[in-house]
């Protein structure tokens, strides 16, 4: 039986942490005297005393979260920290109906990317940094976060880190996983706090360099620029940003070891050897493309295709350029690239490079095994035999992200019949959320938003989003018989 007491308890707990952050907004409203102070207040105090009074009143619950808890918290989790963190929007007006505003609440949060703003730079400057730091609280997840705090309430957490993270690797930095939240969250708030800097020493305004830092990180996307940032046509700048953004693609245990200065440890890892090697591929290819087929110059085709390969391969969504205008053949790669992803244990969305290059590794080896069919042949990943519950979880995986997209995408065609490329349109918006990336193709590329979407059509994608971020298994196992079923 679910104990939906410390399921409620630990829900309560997030929103006082999210309306906890809500407040860090205001020194940016009250110093650039915008009319969003009093929205913001009303909106965090609301948001905290609704969760403070949720966890009081499940206070005395069973204090102990098994899987089935653990799953239904973070899906519970993430609906209602997407649908609280709507609440500065609305009382400042920023959105004309709900449906938009909880668009780019689940794009935040999500670190998808995609807007609906038409003006981002008319936003008010607090509520434009709550918009940015929905994406950096979703980029290592909030959850990761209390599962810090956790223990201080005696509810232990393991359970829900597993439900957070779900990806096909399990690699812990430090064996005790409450110690584990603490380092990743000390790594992240580091490279955000170097990546600030250097933005600031690149010319960026203090406003502009914290909220770029925030979604770099967090290989968000949302930009206080209407261009994004090719607003900041500058290679200082452009390539910090395509260095941070690969660097947030890199499992976090990795970029811990490479802090440490373990080298050996790093570049043992066959997923991040994978990552260099595709991005530096691509990039070598994509800007051969563009010299060729453009009138830029090498340095600025080498730049724009560097930094766009890297914001789609991270999911970041940034955007320096209209790659949808270069070639057929190149929007088709970066349409490929929406459910890509990086490398698992990173910030990144989409399906992660390991799961791929699992699926290879097995694929040359089934051929293999055709010419030796009484050989045990096993694929192996840093040295590691990949178990056959790995695999078939991976492949279970491919399956239902692939269905997933299919029938999004029928719904999504027909939703979106009255555009002039429906099908093409439908396509990106249902990779783009499903991945996690932000910029689309069709009528919903790099230069657009997701404004004229219609609202049935949003819904549909925000399902998606929130799908996609919790990589479908965290999702879906609530709509199983079983899952409800005391045994």
């Amino acid at each position: 039986m679910v104990n939906i007491g410390i399921v409620s308890n630990v829900v309560g707990v997030l929103l006082v942490v999210l309306g906890s952050f809500m407040l860090t907004a205001l020194p940016f409203s009250l110093y650039y005297q915008m009319q969003d102070t009093l929205p913001i207040i009303y909106a965090a105090l609301t948001t905290m005393v609704i969760g403070a009074g949720i966890w009081q009143f499940t206070k005395n619950s069973k204090k102990k979260i098994a899987k089935r808890e653990g799953f239904l918290i973070v899906t519970l989790g993430w609906f209602a920290m997407s649908a609280f963190s709507t609440l500065p929007y609305t009382f400042s007006g920023t959105f004309p109906t709900i449906t938009d505003a909880l668009f780019e609440s689940v794009s935040g949060l999500t670190t998808t990317g995609a807007s609906v703003l038409n003006d981002i730079e008319a936003v008010p400057k607090g509520i434009l940094f709550w918009r940015s730091l929905t994406q950096w609280l979703g980029g290592m997840g909030i959850i990761v976060l209390t599962v810090a705090i956790l223990p201080l309430l005696g509810i232990g957490g393991v359970e829900l880190f597993v439900a957070e993270a779900p990806g096909p690797t399990s690699d812990k930095i430090h064996p005790r996983i409450k110690e584990t939240a603490k380092r990743l969250w000390l790594i992240y708030i580091g490279l955000t706090g170097l990546l600030g800097i250097l933005l600031l020493l690149g010319g960026m305004t203090f406003y502009d360099a914290v909220n770029h830092a925030l979604t770099t990180m967090a290989t968000g996307g949302f930009s206080t620029k209407n261009a994004s940032m090719a607003h900041y046509d500058v290679p200082y700048i452009q390539y910090i940003i395509t260095l941070f953004m690969f660097i947030a693609g890199v499992n976090y245990t990795i970029t811990y070891y490479g802090l440490k200065r373990n080298f050996g440890l790093v570049w043992k890892s066959d997923e991040f050897r994978a990552y260099v090697y595709l991005t530096l591929m691509l990039i070598a290819v994509v800007t051969l493309v563009v010299y060729n087929v453009t009138d830029l110059g090498l340095e600025k085709s080498f730049r724009d295709s560097a930094f766009q390969i890297v914001s789609v391969v991270t999911t970041t969504g940034f955007v320096s350029a209209d790659y949808t205008a270069w070639t057929a053949g190149i929007t088709l790669l970066f349409f490929l690239l929406l459910s890509c992803g990086a490398c698992a244990g990173s910030t990144s969305g989409g399906v992660k490079i390991i799961r791929y290059l699992v699926i290879l590794k097995n694929s040359m080896l089934e051929l293999k095994r055709l010419l030796h069919p009484r050989a045990i042949i096993r694929a192996k990943v840093d040295k590691t035999l990949v178990t056959p519950r790995v695999l078939t979880h991976i492949l279970v995986f491919l399956m239902l992200y692939i269905i997933t997209f299919i029938v999004g995408a029928i719904i999504m065609t027909i939703i979106m019949a009255d555009f002039e490329q429906p099908l093409l349109t439908a396509l990106g918006a249902v990779a783009t959320s499903l991945g996690n990336v932000g910029p689309a193709i069709g009528e919903l590329g790099p230069v657009d938003n997701f404004a004229k979407v219609p609202a049935i059509g949003k819904w549909v994608l925000v399902f998606l989003m929130l799908l996609g971020r919790l990589e479908l298994f965290t999702v879906l196992i609530l709509f199983t018989p079983y899952f409800w079923r005391h045994n």
